[in-house]
């Protein structure tokens, strides 16, 4: 643990301030897990509008300084509010003119100006407040510009000897745009724009793209999605670009908020239980989930959850084709989420059809997912593409067996059960096929109910697993030690 790492977060996001997505979710918990670490670390977020009064009116002035922006010269303010939490140090650039209004992401006319601004303005905040980081970690194309400004425009500045991480959290947001704008946006030289940098198409200029040339090292949020991004399926017309720079490529596998979902302290239960009372406590879930959604009552059902936005990425076309193949008397299909009106209306229509067999909560409701992990036998990822995924960790943390298919994160985290050496966290399948799907059920059902001391076993090596920030935050910070010597 000896040697001290400072270093910067440079994000769109961060839980509890303002949250999309699980961009928001890794800005908040890999810091506080760093900090535990002997890492010294501050992060930088936009101010926005939308963030809660609450903390609005805890942050502390800590300056002002204007700074060019643009290719002609033009300045903008640039405030710097503090606020100190759990050891972490939040730094938000305030800019009313950027981030006046409300929404952290609007459409990409506002948005290109407003992370060109933020990503300069943050480098040029470190500067003023004279905090230079060892290590600079970006993440996703919002803070793609950093490291191009770092090796151009602070090059001689004290910044300029810090290292860059940009970590890609969903390759599919890259920030395009055509080449004038984002040249007189950045104020970066024209040189940068060629087709192994910034260029995409002779026309357009791509931020993401950029920010993977000028790194020192691109992460991403699981080994398998390193390597799958490197083809044209997974790559969103990056896949060449991102061959070319694999040698710097690396995986690390998100955790989660082990305090947040703990089932031995979770309120929200009907009876929280922990590793050595899980198999009395999921029948008391179960029995209280099936009472509160209105599902027959019946200690002996297999009950599947299935908790994700209802889109094409989550697979739920193939969860629609097989739903009228797993109810059979001794199944139950609990889904919770919002997304495509085509799948809302499908599930809908199945709870219709099998009343007592299907519930599906058109909704987000957190405490209503605390309770689906809980009462709920297994739980359905069968992601198209899923660069990390964190309802199967999640769902094994709770004693939930996860039914995933091959891809990113979910092919990293669960071991397919082996009925020969009795091994595994869970049930998994390859192609995107239907079929596949259905076969991986009915195996985990035949397990649930042929051979339940084999399955009882799997529920508690699946609660024994360290799905915590600490392993992940450990690899981040010996990547950390490896840029600087």
């Amino acid at each position: 643990m000896s040697t001290r790492r400072s270093v910067a977060f440079i994000g769109s996001e961060c839980y509890p301030f303002v949250k999309t997505g699980g961009l928001g979710d890794v800005m908040y918990a890999l810091p506080k897990a760093l900090t535990k670490q002997n890492c010294d670390v501050k992060v930088i977020l936009p101010r926005y509008k939308c963030i809660p009064w609450k903390y609005q009116e805890k942050m502390v002035y800590r300056g002002e300084f204007h700074m060019d922006l643009c290719a002609d010269g033009r300045t903008y303010y640039v405030g710097i509010m503090e606020y100190v939490w759990d050891g972490v140090v939040y730094d938000f650039i305030d800019n009313e003119e950027f981030f006046g209004f409300g929404n952290p992401y609007t459409n990409l006319v506002d948005d290109i100006p407003k992370f060109c601004f933020f990503g300069k303005a943050a480098l040029a905040a470190l500067n003023y407040l004279n905090w230079i980081p060892d290590i600079i970690h970006c993440h996703d194309w919002q803070a793609g510009l950093v490291p191009v400004y770092l090796r151009t425009l602070f090059a001689d500045t004290p910044i300029g000897n810090a290292r860059t991480i940009l970590t890609i959290h969903n390759l599919r947001f890259q920030g395009v745009y055509n080449i004038p704008t984002i040249q007189y946006w950045s104020g970066l030289p024209g040189y940068v724009f060629n087709k192994d940098a910034l260029m995409q198409n002779w026309l357009d200029a791509n931020m993401l793209k950029g920010g993977l040339t000028y790194c020192d090292l691109i992460t991403t949020v699981s080994n398998t999605y390193a390597g799958e991004i490197q083809t044209p399926f997974y790559g969103e017309g990056l896949d060449a670009h991102l061959r070319y720079h694999s040698g710097k490529l690396r995986g690390i596998v998100n955790g989660i908020d082990v305090d947040l979902w703990n089932s031995a302290t979770d309120a929200r239960l009907a009876e929280p239980y922990d590793i050595s009372s899980v198999l009395t406590g999921k029948k008391e879930n179960k029995r209280a989930l099936q009472e509160q959604l209105g599902l027959v009552q019946d200690d002996h059902m297999f009950v599947i959850g299935l908790i994700s936005r209802l889109t094409d990425q989550k697979s739920l076309d193939l969860v629609n084709a097989i739903l009228p193949q797993l109810i059979d008397g001794h199944t139950q299909v609990v889904v919770l989420g919002t997304g495509d009106e085509r799948y809302e209306s499908a599930f809908r229509y199945y709870e219709g059809a099998y009343k007592g067999y299907v519930c599906s909560n058109i909704m987000y409701d957190e405490g209503r997912a605390h309770m689906i992990y809980a009462g709920s036998d297994a739980l359905l990822v069968p992601s198209l593409f899923e660069p990390c995924g964190l309802t199967q960790l999640i769902a094994m943390r709770y004693g939930t067996v996860p039914i995933v298919r091959e891809t990113g994160g979910l092919k990293d985290t669960v071991q397919p059960y082996n009925q020969y050496t009795n091994w595994g966290y869970g049930f998994t399948f390859d192609r995107y096929e239907s079929g596949l799907l259905l076969d991986a059920v009915n195996r985990a059902k035949t397990l649930y109910f042929t051979n339940r001391w084999c399955w009882d076993e799997m529920v508690q090596r699946d609660m024994d697993v360290d799905v915590s920030w600490e392993k992940s935050a450990e690899q981040y910070r010996s990547l950390y030690m490896e840029l600087k010597p």
